[in-house]
């Protein structure tokens, strides 16, 4: 239980810092023998900080109840 939280707590620290990154995708287009044609696609991923947020609190409140049972 106190590894998840700490791992919640990291995650959460870093999509707080971090809202978003983006993803790119070769695609190819033409291919004919030796010519090959290819496509770069960037796919923007983005989430709110207060996700992050969320999970961190979720990872301090793991932390915090594996601590009270021992």
């Amino acid at each position: 239980m106190k590894n998840l939280g700490i791992i919640l707590l990291v995650v959460g620290i870093i999509m707080t810092a971090f809202t978003g990154f983006t993803l790119i995708t070769k695609k190819e287009v033409v291919d004919l023998g030796a010519v090959e044609i290819n496509r770069e696609e960037k796919t923007p991923i983005y989430w709110s900080p207060i996700t992050g947020g969320v999970l961190a609190a979720v990872g301090v409140v793991l932390i915090a109840v594996s601590r009270g049972k021992k």
